[in-house]
């Protein structure tokens, strides 16, 4: 009996150990905080790059370009953000740490891209999720420019500022971002995969100058002097 019971008792927590173990580690740990966090029952402060875009950018902009109309003066309108995943093609889960990561820097819930059509040279069928975007406007946008501008932008390796080249024309501005680890919400421990994604700033102006204007007074780090190339609708 004492040896019958040394060995169930050897071998139990040896075998429940490892089944125990094997499963914790293999659990995606999730990035986004779970319950409210310390002030949600304060009141929403006033986003500060908007107070300053109305007090003084809106001011200079219509000195700059002898406008009359306060209502011509050019503004943000929204700021999209986009991030296309091809491994989701063969393991799909590697798209809920994307979700996570977007939802986490921007404090939105962003939407899963699907595939319009299905190329067979690259195994991808209609319908499959391939991708996540997730639009800012109002407060949100407001709030993730000041974060964007005054803390992920510093973090980026060797960055001498932002090129001039990406407008398109119609007043917006496009530019990419090779890692996710510049926004300092992110975790380094705790991703997956390094990625990269698109951001759009979307202006209500159709004037390429008057977009540069307006992203060059609310802070965005231009490289030197240079003005937008012109594009010949």
């Amino acid at each position: 009996m004492a040896t019958k019971e040394k060995k169930s008792g050897g071998g139990t927590p040896k075998g429940g150990a490892a089944k125990s173990g094997g499963g914790k580690s293999g659990e995606r740990k999730s990035m986004l905080p779970k319950g409210p966090h310390a002030g949600a029952a304060l009141p929403v402060p006033v986003p500060r790059l908007r107070e300053y875009y109305k007090n003084t950018v809106r001011a200079r902009l219509m000195a700059q370009f002898k406008l009359s109309n306060p209502h011509q003066v050019p503004q943000l309108e929204k700021i999209v953000l986009n991030v296309g995943m091809g491994e989701a093609i063969k393991t799909p889960k590697v798209l809920d740490s994307v979700v996570e990561e977007l939802a986490l820097v921007t404090g939105q819930r962003p939407v899963r891209k699907k595939a319009k059509k299905s190329i067979a040279n690259y195994g991808l069928r209609e319908g499959q999720e391939i991708g996540a975007a997730i639009t800012l406007r109002g407060q949100i946008m407001w709030e993730f420019l000041d974060r964007f501008i005054n803390a992920a932008l510093p973090r980026v390796r060797d960055f001498r500022g932002l090129g001039t080249r990406s407008f398109d024309g119609r007043g917006n501005y496009s530019m990419g971002i090779k890692e996710q680890m510049i926004f300092p919400e992110i975790n380094y421990d705790m991703i997956e995969q390094i990625h990269g994604m698109d951001i759009t700033f979307v202006t209500t102006t159709n004037k390429d100058d008057q977009a540069f204007a307006l992203l060059r007074e609310l802070g965005m780090p231009f490289r030197g002097d240079d003005r937008p190339i012109q594009v010949q609708m």
